[in-house]
């Protein structure tokens, strides 16, 4: 886990402006989260431009919504994140603080429906298993 720097919401035009390198942009797979969005709505140079500066991740295509990442991230935003932190050092040590406790108790994530109900609902995604494989 990682806090980067944002200076009250200047991370996305630092970046673009070109004193912070690249930013990394994770999204869900909606057909519209794609460079092809950024050239409907900019002229092509500028869309370039920025490009140049995004490095683009997405979350699984199918069942994105069981990404564990997204919990725990939900976790932190409602555990850590729910106030105003002034300071980027209180917020580094109150990102490592909470990391250190969640990985102290053994925190797990709890499914609500059985590995046969997921199977069922994600049937389209995922091949059916072998019988070595269940």
């Amino acid at each position: 886990m990682s806090v980067r720097l944002s200076a009250g919401g200047i991370l996305l035009p630092a970046a673009l402006t070109g004193w912070i390198p690249y930013i990394r942009v994770v999204l869900d797979n909606l057909s519209t989260h794609t460079p092809a969005a950024l050239y409907q709505a900019l002229p092509a140079e500028e869309a370039r431009r920025i490009l140049r500066r995004l490095e683009f991740h997405y979350t699984p295509k199918h069942a994105s919504w069981l990404n564990m990442v997204e919990i725990e991230i939900g976790v932190l935003r409602g555990q850590c994140l729910d106030r105003r932190i002034e300071s980027r050092v209180r917020l580094v040590a109150e990102v490592e603080a909470w990391e250190r406790r969640r990985n102290a108790s053994g925190a797990r994530i709890k499914w609500m429906f059985s590995t046969e109900q997921a199977r069922v609902k994600l049937a389209k995604a995922y091949p059916n298993p072998t019988a070595k494989e269940s």
